[in-house]
């Protein structure tokens, strides 16, 4: 028996939106990625971007379990010396709740050129209930 490969004028992409109101963080984000990665289809293959697009909305309203929401913070270093910003999540919430959600889903994506690709292109978060991607007829997604 031989391993199936996908061609690349046989992928499939569909558009898929998730309301993330009251969702689970890290359990959306585990959903996003293995759709956006194409690894729901029988036709998954490693090294294409066989996967299909998210659209999220109410993305201000998702949800953290324990004390995340006190304890959780974003590192980011400017490249100056000693110069290291740490964010709580409760302010990213706050200023910029789009951030959160493709943070979480870059976490469980490959690192690498693929990677970057597939969060760019086919992950769309928006903070309110309104998307611009209605002409695209998007399904609602599932989700655990």
């Amino acid at each position: 028996m031989k391993t199936y490969m996908i061609k690349a004028g046989e992928l499939d992409h569909r558009w898929h939106v998730v309301d993330a109101d009251g969702a689970v963080l890290g359990r959306l984000a585990s959903r996003i990625a293995q759709v956006i990665r194409g690894k729901h289809k029988p036709t998954f293959t490693p090294h294409m971007d066989g996967g299909d697009f998210v659209v999220v909305v109410n993305a201000e309203k998702v949800r953290l379990t324990g004390r995340k929401m006190e304890q959780k913070q974003y590192f980011r270093h400017t490249g100056y010396i000693g110069n290291e910003k740490f964010v709580p999540v409760a302010r990213m919430l706050e200023k910029h709740p789009e951030r959160v959600i493709e943070k979480a889903v870059f976490g469980m994506l490959p690192k690498g050129t693929l990677g970057r690709q597939v969060l760019r292109k086919k992950l769309k978060v928006y903070a309110g209930p309104k998307h611009p991607h209605e002409a695209q007829q998007p399904t609602p997604l599932d989700l655990p």
